[in-house]
């Protein structure tokens, strides 16, 4: 670490601290569910005596009553999950920007937002998943490859209304240019099994059962059935080696422009890049902590290595619109 960049954090961490001292008290407005920010918040309440408030609720919603409440909102602090989400709250002006050197360096650049408004905390792959006896794994390679017609009646996809798959489709409109784009989701849909699912848990379980043979999830959904069923016959590809790189998301948060308490809000945020806050955070849902420093966990780490896609994730907020207008148009519902 370059010397001027350490002298610079610790003066960060000193009135981080500092603040953490004089604000006993944070409001978090949350689309994570309870499970997975409680023990967080407790943990921290433990190691600096900030009581922790939090609202859980969907994403729409809160920016609503973040929007709504205006400048009297008690919220310090908006977690969601998406970057369209997080890019969405940022250009509606419910986010500020944050001046932080350790965000900055515990952060890569491509997982925060170009004006620091937002930051990753977590991250998640969107990816190819297969039939292990009904696939061959060297078949596959892309998420355009879905398209091909070797896979007409054997693919099984989340909805589009869902922010998972709008993201995914703004990437690829952002790496392909419409034309190539709505090419590739019309071929989604024409080789579809069935019906798009509600979730991914669902996508997977049909992939098991044999009523598809192949679809893209978030990896956390598999893992947490594998758990459930360590024969789960449903294995992970890594697609777009040479094309760009898996694509990835985040769940992430940002400091209100209403808050009361930013300072204090900006000394958790610090914290939950930190190597044990990033261990618990992203352990609990296992995704992939953001802090490159940080391994993942054991089970997450079993799945292999992956080449991400670099691209800015602000790209997937400012494309989505376009995104859904593009799968609609196809037919994707």
């Amino acid at each position: 670490m370059r010397p001027v960049v350490s002298f610079f954090i610790i003066v960060s961490l000193f009135f981080s601290l500092s603040a953490v001292a004089e604000n006993r008290e944070l409001i978090v407005y949350s689309a994570r569910k309870e499970h997975l920010i409680k023990p967080l918040f407790d943990f921290y309440t433990q190691k600096s005596g900030v009581t922790i408030r939090y609202t859980t609720d969907k994403a729409g919603l809160l920016l609503t009553r973040l929007k709504a409440e205006g400048s009297k909102s008690p919220a310090d602090l908006l977690m969601t999950v998406d970057a369209g989400n997080l890019w969405h709250a940022a250009h509606l002006g419910l986010l500020q920007p944050v001046a932080s050197p350790i965000l900055q360096q515990r952060i890569p650049e491509h997982l925060r937002d170009p004006d620091n408004r937002w930051f990753g905390l977590s991250l998640r792959a969107r990816t190819i998943v297969y039939h292990t006896d009904r696939v061959d794994p060297h078949s596959l390679s892309s998420y355009a490859g879905l398209a091909d017609d070797k896979w007409r009646g054997r693919l099984c996809l989340r909805t589009a209304k869902k922010v998972y798959n709008q993201s995914l489709v703004a990437m690829l409109l952002h790496r392909w240019g419409q034309p190539k784009t709505e090419q590739i989701v019309s071929g989604w849909v024409k080789n579809l099994a069935t019906a798009p699912f509600s979730d991914d848990t669902a996508v997977l379980k049909a992939i098991a059962a044999g009523q598809c043979d192949l679809g893209v999830v978030n990896t956390y959904y598999y893992g947490r059935l594998l758990r459930e069923n360590p024969q789960l016959p449903v294995a992970l590809f890594w697609p777009d080696k040479s094309e760009g790189g898996v694509h990835v998301n985040v769940s992430g948060a940002g400091i209100t422009r209403s808050a009361k308490h930013p300072d204090a809000a900006r000394a958790l945020l610090e914290w939950l890049t930190s190597e044990e806050a990033q261990k618990l955070y992203a352990g609990l849902n296992l995704e992939y902590p953001v802090n490159p420093d940080v391994a993942p966990v054991a089970e997450v780490a079993a799945w292999g290595t992956f080449s991400a896609d670099p691209t800015n994730l602000s790209i997937a907020g400012e494309l989505q619109k376009q995104a859904a207008m593009l799968m609609d148009r196809v037919g994707y519902r």
